[in-house]
Formats: C-alpha cells, structure tokens, sequence
C-alpha cells in the first residue's frame, strides 16, 4: 500500500505543470508522508451539478492546476460529443487564490481543443458571467470561485449554454470524459488564442440591472455595503449608481477583494460574526437597510434596524419581501423556489393567481422552472431578472429590495411592516436550520440511514402525518439524497449538503395570526415549537 501510495504520488509529480503545488507534493513524498498522501491520492476530487469544490493542494483530492486542465478537457470533450465544435466557452473568475491561473488553464485547454474561449477582463461577479453566457451566445461558461467557502478551499462551477448550472445527466456525462483523460501530457494547452473580453460585456450586464427596477419608483434608502473581501463592490456601486440610488456608505474593512478573508471566520453573511462590522458601521451612519454579497456575489443578505440594534433578514424573510413587491408591481409569470423554502412565497403566488413551482435545492433546478419570473432560496439566494441572468445574482437582489425598501420609506414603513403585514395575511410562516458540521462524513451517512429505518412519529409534540424519502424521487421531483416530514402545521427537510460537510435540516412552521395584536405571542409560540422541532429531530437522527 505505502508503495502504491508513493509511487501514485510521483506519477502525479511528474504531470503537475505548477511548481508550487510540485514543490509541495515532493516534499510530502521525500518525508514519507503516508498520512498527508493517503489524504490526497485515496481517490478524485467529483465533478458533481456543483461542478468542483475543495481545498487548494497538490494531488487528486484537492483544487489545483492539474485538476483543473483535467476537468477543463473533459467539459470540452463532451461539448465536442454534443456538436459544439468551434462553439464559444466563457470564463469568469473570483479573487481567490489561484481563480486567475485556473481561468488562464481553462481558456487555454479550450483553445487547444478547437472551441474558442473567453476570458472576463477581471474578477468579477458570478452573475456577470451567467449574463455572458446568453449575451454572447456562448454553449458554456465556467466561473473559477468557491463562493463563501473557507480562504483554503476554490472550485469551478459549470454552465450550459443556456445559462443556468449543469443538472444530471450533464455532470455524470462531463465526469466520465474527465475520467478517461489518460495522461495531462495528451491535453494540447497553447500559449495564446483565446480572447480576454472588454468592459463592454460588464456595460450590458450593468444596463440590464436597470430593467429590475420600475420606472419612476422611489429611490430614497440608504444602505450599508460590504462586499465581504470579494469582487462585489465595483459592480454593485456601478448599479447604484446607474440606479440613482444614495451612495452605499462601504465597511472599509471588507470592501476590497482579499483571497484570506481576515476579517470573518467564514465568509458567508449566514456564519455567526460575519456581519459584525457592517453591523458596526450602520450604528455609526444609520442607514435604512444594510446589504451583503457573499464573495462572488450571487447572494445577497439584507438586515434591518429592529428596536434598539440590527438583525439580519433570514433569506426566506428577504424571498417572501421581493415576492410580494414584485406582485404588488403587477409581475406576471412564473413564482419558484427550493423544496427547503419557506411555503410562505407559494401562498403569496396563490393569493395573486400566479403560477409556482418547487424544485429541488440548487438554482441549477430553479433555473430552469418554465416561464419562471422569479425564483429564490433561503440560502440567500434569488433571481430577480431570469431574462438576463438565469442564476441568483446578489446585484440585482440588492436593487429590488432598495427600491421595496424606498417605497415603504415614503409611505412611513419598514420591511419589518411588511413582513408583518404578510403574517397577519398568510399565517407566520417562521423558519430555522439545524446544521451539523462533521470531520467524519460517514456521521452524515448514519445520521440518514437511521432516519430512514426509525423515521419520528412526532416531532414537538405535532404528528408526523406524511413522511417521504426524497431518494424514491416523487411526482413533481426527480430523486435526491432528503427526507421530507410533514406535520400538523409545520414541515422538515433534511439532506446532506452538497458543497460542505455538513448535514443540514430545514424546519419551517406556520402559525394563524388573527390580527396585528396576536403577533408578539404567535412568534414566541413559533420559536417554541421550533426549539422543540430541532431537539426532537436531533435525538432522532443521533447527531
């Protein structure tokens, strides 16, 4: 086995066409690493619907050069196998570590294997790139981030020429000529011919943001903005501008692009303490809103003043806000989002006669609902223009909810005014997560097996009154790894998550509001049942 281990190691060794990584891995074979070894070379990094994610690294297991040329000729192979000889393949890149080498590395595969390439003039946002790819008619598009992963970890997200995320059979597809890449050696990388795109592909993108916006509305709040060390900033400002909005006043801190994040723990709004210092600033400049984008900004966090300090919206808060602004704005089409989404967003399409949609979690499903007009979910996450962007984009979000937020200013109100209005209208759909980070995934395996042969009667005291298991596949969803309960009055979902290692539970209840008065004790009721929820689910699934 160590032999093996060894000789593995050194046959990689051999292709890696990056010195770091080189240097790294020959240090781990001269000392005899078996342990750090075993950790990279006990088998490939999967190109899964979520593309490639992991920890920067030499070896199969981790994010590198090598990994990247790999993945990059098998997405070309299977382009080739489906027509797309010649067809243009965009490539937009963050500001993490090596984003620039892994975009450079793709363009090149691409160009060596008779498909043209294009690079975006910079780090930019995600959402630039999925508007890219429709713009310039291109049949993919792959974005180098890891989103708000940890400093250490990158990944490559891949499109169709549609626009929107690959789903099966596409990634299976793409991972089998991935696969059968015998050697780095057979994969031509020329040393130019591709393009690198002018600003003009971001001047689009920044003209389209003006359509999510009706003409004439308020455009009076204030905000807060950090961009989270990520590429967010300049885009989002370009909007505002354009938009006519207040300038945002910027969490210096955090409002340039910076691949070790010092200032957060994890760079994701949702972790505890990554707000703090726009949470700060807002109490220093008293704004009316303050907004976030995670890294790549495709997501958006909104917080709101509540009493004497800050809250941050929960991303079902935020979907159920710019739902209901844009029917109040006659929006017709499509309403969508993700099975662990609050119900809230479908009994606000209901009440307006819209049509809605559920799909399974991801804006790769979301992306692709039929006539969609708008789609979210609560991992901050939505999609306000699906016409130019067919993913979440944290811009466009960022817009539509100022401008919700400049309407209820000249009418004297606050999101908060709203969402109690939609309470006493809708009942109080009130939402929670249980998540559990493991070391060991195979806790996230057990924890789903005994779910599955010893499923909970009641959860809170409330019946189980249907249990369904997601991985059956049902009439309106194709398979997944999940379990889905449904009580009397509230509903659970649990599945492994799909980027981390992470077992993640979504708990969602409703509670009647006869009137405004009855507010304060139905949240206070809908807290209850939801610590009860998560203390019975947790003893359940024995994490």
């Amino acid at each position: 086995m160590h032999d093996d281990l060894i000789a593995r190691a050194e046959a990689w060794l051999a292709e890696d066409p990056d010195q770091e990584t080189r240097d790294e891995l020959a240090r781990l074979i001269e000392a005899g690493d078996v342990k750090e070894l075993s950790a990279r070379f006990s088998g490939t990094l999967q190109f899964g619907t979520a593309g490639l994610r992991g920890e920067l690294g030499a070896g199969p297991l981790r994010m590198n050069r090598s990994v990247v040329i790999r993945a990059a000729a098998g997405l070309a192979a299977y382009l080739k196998k489906n027509g797309r000889t010649g067809g243009l393949v965009v490539i937009g890149y963050d500001a993490r570590h090596r984003s620039a080498d892994f975009a450079r590395d793709t363009a090149a595969v691409m160009t060596g294997a008779g498909l043209r390439a294009a690079v975006l003039p910079r780090p930019l946002p995600t959402p630039v790139l999925a508007f890219a790819i429709r713009h310039l008619g291109a049949v993919a598009g792959v974005e180098v981030t890891a989103s708000h992963n940890p400093p250490r970890d990158n990944g490559y997200k891949v499109y169709l020429g549609d626009g929107s995320q690959i789903v099966p059979p596409a990634d299976a597809e793409i991972a089998a000529e991935i696969d059968a890449i015998a050697s780095l050696n057979d994969v031509p990388r020329p040393e130019a011919g591709w393009d690198t795109l002018d600003e003009s592909v971001l001047d689009a993108y920044l003209a389209r943001t003006d359509a999510v916006l009706a003409a004439g509305s308020p455009r009076t709040a204030r905000t807060v903005y950090t961009a989270m060390h990520g590429v967010g900033k300049d885009v989002l400002l370009a909007a505002f501008a354009r938009a006519g909005f207040p300038e945002p006043v910027l969490v210096a801190e955090q409002a340039e692009p910076d691949p070790d994040f010092p200032t957060v723990a994890f760079p994701n709004p949702e972790e505890p303490g990554a707000m703090d210092l726009a949470f700060a600033q807002a109490r220093t400049t008293g704004p009316d809103l303050v907004i976030a984008n995670d890294p790549d900004a495709d997501r958006c966090a909104v917080a709101v003043r509540d009493g004497e300090d800050w809250r941050m919206l929960r991303g079902d808060e935020v979907g159920a806000l710019l739902g209901a602004h844009l029917v109040r704005r006659g929006a017709t089409g499509v309403f969508a989002e993700s099975i662990v989404s609050s119900s809230l967003l479908g009994r606000i399409a209901e009440k307006a006669g819209l049509p809605y949609e559920e799909t399974l979690t991801g804006f790769k499903w979301i992306a692709r609902v039929d006539g969609l007009r708008y789609g979210y979910e609560e991992a901050l996450g939505y999609c306000v223009d699906p016409e130019g962007v067919r993913d979440k984009d944290g811009i466009t979000a960022a817009l539509l909810i100022t401008e919700l937020a400049s309407q209820l200013k000249e009418e004297g109100r606050t999101l908060l005014d709203l969402l109690d209005d939609l309470a006493v209208e809708h009942g109080l759909h009130a939402t929670d997560q249980l998540s559990v980070r493991v070391q060991d995934l195979s806790l996230i395996a057990a924890a789903m097996r005994r779910l599955r042969e010893q499923p909970p009667t009641e959860l809170a005291g409330l019946a189980v009154v249907r249990a369904e298991d997601l991985s059956q596949g049902t009439d309106r969803l194709p398979p997944t790894d999940g379990l889905r309960y449904a009580l009397e009055g509230a509903r659970v979902i649990v599945r492994p998550s799909g980027t981390e290692p992470k077992l993640k539970c979504y708990l969602e209840v409703v509670v009647p509001v006869p009137d405004h008065t009855a507010l304060p004790s139905a949240r206070t009721h809908a807290t209850e049942l939801l610590d009860a929820i998560k203390r019975d689910l947790s003893a359940a699934a024995g994490i």
